[in-house]
């Protein structure tokens, strides 16, 4: 069997969409590929939503291995370029490996239910009326912010601060930065807080304040908790995910450069 870098078995994971789908039957039929189960590492066609997709399905099984994305989406900020007629074992052996972390989340609900999530690019606190949420802010057991009054709040990673956390008016934070984003959304009060950077060792807790009137969803990237209670934020370290890229394309490189697209 021919080696590629490290990884002796490649997986193939695409997602539904006509591209995708296209480029996966071109794959298939250029090298040998085994079961997600079996391999050292696995390469995703499709989006950043995909490729969302797929490492929370690792995350979910437990097993870890690295993953190199090809672009066949519209955003592609967790993916390589896909180029037809390429050789995919000299590109992934020149890939460079970069790791990532997620946030752990456990979320309380009105009820009682306790709920354990993973993020990797963000969890996003939203109302769910028309009436602004009133949140209670506290990092490393401190009350930082008794009453932000809003329309949400999130915490981001460094891989997820150029998504929902952008569009928030977030900082982008550089991938080996080991920092998070707390980012409010569309704050009312206090109206000049535009959220914090903090350490990604810290824990944050979030406190639902007249949550009769004024309800408030969870959203951990595509997952939603509704009419929550509470919720308690960490770095999951024991879960780092590691994403393979090219030269010249790695994603520090890209935080980087988005930081100066106009």
């Amino acid at each position: 069997m021919t080696t590629i870098g490290e990884f002796e078995k490649l997986a193939l994971l695409a997602s539904d969409t006509p591209r995708a789908q296209e480029a996966r039957e071109e794959l298939e039929s250029q090298n040998a590929w085994v079961p997600v189960e079996e391999a050292d590492a696995v390469v995703v066609l499709g989006g950043d939503g995909f490729m969302l997709q797929s490492l929370h399905a690792m995350l979910d099984s437990g097993r870890l291995i690295p993953a190199y994305g090809m672009n066949l989406g519209t955003v592609g900020f967790l993916m390589n370029r896909y180029r037809t007629g390429l050789n995919l074992p000299r590109r992934l052996g020149k890939a460079r490996p970069m790791s990532i972390r997620p946030i752990r989340m456990q979320a309380v609900t009105q009820t009682g239910a306790t709920c354990n999530w993973c993020a990797i690019n963000e969890v996003s606190l939203l109302r769910e009326t028309r009436q602004t949420a009133k949140i209670e802010v506290s990092v490393d057991d401190r009350v930082r912010i008794e009453e932000l009054v809003c329309d949400g709040v999130l915490l981001a990673t460094p891989a997820g601060s150029t998504a929902y956390n952008l569009s928030a008016n977030g900082p982008i934070l550089p991938l080996d930065s080991n920092q998070l984003a707390l980012t409010p959304i569309s704050a009312f009060r206090p109206r000049r807080w535009r959220g914090a950077i903090l350490p990604d060792r810290s824990r944050v807790h979030f406190r639902i304040l007249e949550p009769a009137k004024r309800p408030v969803s969870v959203v951990a990237d595509q997952k939603e908790l509704r009419d929550i209670a509470e919720v308690s934020l960490e770095i999951a370290r024991e879960s780092t995910l590691t994403l393979l890229f090219d030269p010249g394309h790695a994603l520090d490189e890209r935080i980087v450069a988005e930081q100066f697209a106009f």
